[in-house]
């Protein structure tokens, strides 16, 4: 019997059907590449992928298309740029508010005294802890720089 679906998965469906019976094409596209991400990770790993997995995705999705929006406004081709704006708003929908510059400050510190890190060597056992609080709700590579910031201090 197979594992009960993600309740971000079963939100992402049913706004598919959603978009199919709104005619929405932009929309429906953008989900569907959605869904297939996440059926190439089940498929490849054989696991039902969690909230969790699909907020990975997610994040992922968002960057490619960050850095495909910046390379399309620089070659001006306003065109390609306004097809990455309309999916990143779509995949962003998905997404967890996005932590306060303070909120990610806090979780920094907190995290900090909780592994009693006291030097840049031990950034990577921050991060790891760090990780899964600030998914999807943090620029993991800002926090990043500043973990390193306060490590360094």
């Amino acid at each position: 019997m197979p594992a009960e679906a993600s309740p971000l998965k079963l939100i992402i469906q049913d706004n598919v059907k959603a978009a199919m019976r709104a005619k929405d094409r932009v929309r429906l596209v953008t989900l569907r590449t959605i869904m297939a991400e996440i059926k190439q990770i089940e498929v490849d790993k054989r696991v039902d992928v969690n909230d969790e997995g699909i907020l990975t995705i997610l994040t992922k999705m968002c960057k490619q298309r960050r850095d495909s929006l910046s390379q399309f406004e620089n070659a001006g081709r306003t065109d390609l740029a306004q097809i990455e704006i309309a999916e990143l708003a779509i995949i962003s929908e998905f997404m967890p508010t996005p932590m306060t510059d303070n909120e990610i400050s806090a979780a920094i510190a907190e995290t900090i005294t909780q592994t009693g890190a006291s030097s840049p060597k031990d950034m990577g056992v921050v991060m790891n802890m760090l990780r899964p609080k600030l998914q999807g709700k943090a620029d993991m590579g800002a926090v990043s720089g500043l973990v390193k910031a306060a490590l360094t201090v």
